[in-house]
């Protein structure tokens, strides 16, 4: 059997918009998956909670700017810890360009307003059975 996929959702310093988050956390909960929720951590903490709680997946929820150094500084913590196989998605409110550059740095998928918790549960599911395999 399978072990259910563990999610860690964060929102990175005192980004306080967090109704997305916790409504996709509890979504995610409903579709099977562990799911870890913190709020207002530094990226270092994100990792290191990240490394305690081996997780699969690191969905970081933005709404507030200042999301590329937290993303930057997340993603080489990831790679310092060996966790370069943990898919890292982004969410809530961030530009069309700073999203593509967030792509080119390794970001999987980046879910903004109007995208569907389902569409990110659907593409954890895709990557996580390919894992599998």
């Amino acid at each position: 059997m399978t072990r259910p996929v563990r999610v860690l959702l964060a929102k990175p310093t005192h980004d306080c918009h967090d109704r997305g988050v916790r409504y996709v956390a509890r979504k995610f909960r409903d579709a099977g998956f562990e799911v870890i929720f913190t709020n207002f951590l530094l990226p270092a903490e994100i990792v290191n909670t990240a490394v305690q709680e081996d997780v699969q997946v690191v969905g970081v929820s933005s709404s507030s700017g200042g999301h590329m150094p937290v993303f930057e500084d997340l993603i080489a913590g990831l790679k310092d810890q060996g966790l370069d196989d943990v898919m890292l998605l982004g969410g809530g409110v961030i530009p069309n360009e700073d999203a593509d550059t967030l792509r080119q740095w390794g970001v999987k998928a980046i879910f903004g307003p109007g995208t569907t918790a389902e569409d990110a549960i659907d593409m954890i599911r895709a990557w996580a059975d390919g894992q599998d395999g």
